[in-house]
C-alpha cells in the first residue's frame, strides 16, 4: 500500500522511464540514518530542495546529502541577485509535497531542475511519502528531468 504522495512521484518515475527500485524504511531521525535505511552512503542521498527565484518562480536543486547549496555559486548560475528558501507551506503549496517528501517527480509544477554535478552514480531520491526513496542511476535521473548540471554545493 502506499503512502500519500508516493504514487504521484512513482506514477511520474515511470511516465519518465526511469528505472528505479523502491525502498519503505519508515520515518528517519537523520540523513545518516537515512543513508543506511536505503543502504547507499550520505553522498549519495540526494535532498531535493525548493528555492523561490522570484514571485510565483520555483525551482528544485538536487543536493547531495553531503553538502548544501552555496549560495554564490547558484545565484551565478542562474543570473539573479536573490534567491530564498520558501516556507513549509508554500513549498507544499507549490510541490504538492510537504518538507521531507519533496521530488520533483509528480509536483504540482514542473519547475526547473538544477542538479549538482556530483549527482552520478547509484544514488536514492524521495519518492513523496516520508520514509519512501526510489534508488536510481544519477544520470538517468538528471536526464528524465532534464536537469540543467552545475557545480552549485559546497560541503555540508
Amino acid at each position: 500500500m502506499s503512502a500519500p504522495g508516493e504514487a504521484e512521484a512513482v506514477a511520474a518515475m515511470e511516465a519518465a522511464g526511469l528505472a528505479h527500485t523502491l525502498t519503505r524504511h519508515g520515518r528517519v531521525g537523520s540523513l545518516a540514518e537515512a543513508a543506511a535505511a536505503r543502504g547507499v552512503d550520505p553522498s549519495a542521498l540526494i535532498k531535493t530542495i525548493v528555492v523561490r527565484r522570484a514571485e510565483e518562480d520555483y525551482l528544485f536543486v538536487l543536493v547531495p546529502g553531503d553538502r548544501a547549496i552555496s549560495w554564490p555559486k547558484l545565484r551565478a548560475l542562474l543570473g539573479v541577485s536573490r534567491l530564498s528558501l520558501p516556507d513549509a507551506a508554500t513549498a507544499r503549496e507549490v510541490t504538492g509535497y510537504e518538507r521531507g517528501t519533496i521530488t520533483p517527480f509528480g509536483a504540482l509544477r514542473g519547475w526547473p531542475v538544477v542538479a549538482d554535478e556530483r549527482v552520478r552514480g547509484t544514488v536514492s531520491i524521495g519518492a513523496g511519502a516520508h520514509g519512501v526513496a526510489a534508488t536510481v542511476d544519477g544520470a538517468a535521473l538528471v536526464t528524465a528531468l532534464g536537469a540543467e548540471v552545475a557545480d552549485v554545493t559546497d560541503p555540508a
